[in-house]
């Protein structure tokens, strides 16, 4: 405990970084640390001794551990190649066809699963089922494409459902160990009709987060959000959501569009052409990315609108699919083993006309399958595709835009934050004239090198940086080139004498002006350019993100 207690003292009053010592006081938190983490060894070293020489309790222990360890994995081993054999004889396939070719899609594959789950709970331990049973469902669940949920809330689901297990006579835990301490007037039977209810509101419990997703996604999205590791605002898999809580920020604020309108009047007239062109076009794609966003809420709107009368045909549609791709498998299985079976015998040509009976048959199905199919199918697939590709075209618009919005306007900013590094090269700007006039070669190179890089490690000065390169490469050789070095370094200097004047002049209002856009575009069209999200974004992304999303009409 003392240990414990110097250790907290030193982490609370000192900065225990040891590769930041700096001051005597900085070593004293250190030795403090130090000195902690010396009790506490030596607690350590001191309670294991002395629980392995006393009545041999470590032994025992260790003992007891190795056992109950060996048997844990002794099952997973043997749960392990359970699976691989049941996987590498076709039952997996035999389970996935099984599933497949129930009517209802995803939704009834599922509670047949849940159902199976529930009753094994009766007869098998936890265990068994969790290292068995559900490596063999969960990916045939999650492959199919009407599923849209998400391996957490699918875990779950299994897992509320096997707790089951510890109720569900005649082999639940909870019964077993109810027996060990009730009374002898207590009967098995009582045992078994009290655990009815809790029963019922596991099931309860189970059929709440079903319903409703967000219960078991929320948490997990918002400890990913809010982690030192959370995923940067520009990742794919967000971008819907992120688009979500960009409008929504900017129907409750018109600051961002005050901020582009007020940005688009600014004086750009002491910037060179260029980087004034550059702001421009980014100032103008701020307002593009405004109008862009609303036209892809337009298409979303388009999409929805079109799912409802969509949705029961493509149904329809996939299910008469998956019938016909079953029958084209047999039908293809049936013509192998038909050029397989060799042989005039009267058993071989009577398995082939057997044969032959069986494809023809199959074939005639599969024709009033295809015969089945709505004749509309072709155009309404047609359509609502285009509807999507309309939609994704419209997002994609956008998101270039409020990336061209953001990047043009903040390599500027990060321009002018150079201004006082830049100013700072001035003096040895100009000193390098007297080097390169009159001193050693390759003294004057280094030092036009070292300079050269100095301006290399400030944004926007290339243009003085790649003169002074060549006024280096000019002055190699045995035979140095001074007066082409000096044209160079005179471009340098007027290239810095030039940029200069408009640094200096971009350090009043266009430096304000660029600041206050930035400002104004950071929570909305320019989120996605941000390096991670501020707590109330995370936290409004991870309730998005909590609810599952129907994908299936895009397959």
């Amino acid at each position: 405990i003392a240990a414990l207690a110097v250790m907290t003292y030193a982490l609370q009053n000192y900065a225990m970084n040891v590769k930041a010592i700096h001051t005597a006081e900085d070593r004293m938190g250190i030795t403090i640390g130090a000195i902690g983490a010396l009790m506490l060894l030596a607690a350590l070293v001191w309670s294991g001794w002395r629980v392995f020489r006393i009545e041999n309790t470590l032994h025992g222990v260790l003992l007891e551990t190795a056992k109950t360890t060996s048997l844990v994995f002794i099952i997973l081993l043997g749960a392990a190649m359970l699976t691989a054999s049941f996987r590498a004889f076709g039952g997996e396939d035999l389970v996935r066809n099984f599933l497949n070719s129930m009517p209802g899609g995803f939704w009834s594959q599922f509670f047949i699963v849940m159902l199976v789950i529930f009753v094994l709970g009766f007869f098998l331990d936890f265990i068994e089922i969790s290292v068995v049973v559900v490596p063999i469902v969960a990916p045939i669940l999650l492959s199919d494409p009407g599923a849209n949920i998400t391996a957490v809330w699918l875990g779950v689901m299994i897992g509320l459902n096997i707790q089951t297990s510890f109720l569900t006579p005649p082999f639940g835990f909870a019964l077993f160990y109810l027996r060990g301490v009730a009374p002898a007037v207590v009967k098995t039977v009582q045992m078994y009709r009290g655990v009815i209810a809790f029963i019922l509101l596991q099931l309860i419990a189970l059929g709440i987060v079903g319903s409703y997703p967000p219960l078991v996604n929320y948490l997990p999205k918002r400890v990913s959000f809010l982690s030192e590791n959370a995923p940067p605002p520009r990742n794919p898999k967000m971008q819907l959501c992120l688009e979500a809580y960009t409008g929504e920020q900017l129907a409750a604020d018109a600051a961002t569009r005050n901020a582009v309108e007020a940005a688009q009047r600014l004086d750009l007239s002491a910037l060179p052409d260029d980087l004034a062109d550059d702001l421009r076009d980014g100032f103008a794609s701020g307002g593009k990315a405004l109008a862009l966003l609303d036209e892809a809420f337009a298409a979303q709107d388009a999409v929805e609108a079109a799912a409802p009368g969509y949705r029961p045909l493509l149904a329809e549609v996939r299910g008469l699919e998956k019938q016909i791709r079953r029958l084209d498998d047999e039908a293809a299985t049936l013509r192998k083993r038909l050029s397989q079976t060799k042989g005039e015998d009267e058993e071989a040509t009577a398995q082939r006309a057997s044969l032959e009976v069986r494809i023809a048959g199959l074939d005639a199905e599969i024709s009033a399958l295809k015969a089945q199919l709505p004749p509309e199918w072709e155009d309404a697939h047609a359509s609502f595709a285009a509807l999507n590709k309309a939609e994704a075209t419209a997002r994609n618009k956008y998101r270039r835009a409020a990336d061209d919005a953001w990047e043009g306007p903040a390599t500027f900013l990060a321009t002018l934050d150079g201004n006082a590094a830049f100013e700072a090269l001035q003096g040895e700007l100009n000193g390098l004239k007297t080097q390169i006039e009159s001193a050693d070669p390759a003294e004057a190179m280094a030092a036009i090198k070292a300079l050269e890089g100095k301006f290399g490690d400030i944004e926007g000065a290339r243009d003085v940086k790649s003169p002074l390169g060549k006024a280096r490469r000019a002055m190699k050789g045995n035979e140095p080139d001074r007066e082409k070095a000096m044209a160079q370094y005179e471009k340098a200097r007027a290239a810095y004498e030039a940029q200069l004047a408009w640094r200096r002049a971009a350090e009043g209002q266009v430096r304000q002006g660029v600041e206050a856009y930035l400002d104004g575009i950071r929570p909305t069209i320019g989120i996605r350019n941000q390096a991670r999200f501020t707590r109330e974004q995370a936290l409004w992304m991870a309730g998005c993100e909590a609810h599952h999303r129907d994908v299936s009409l895009n397959f």
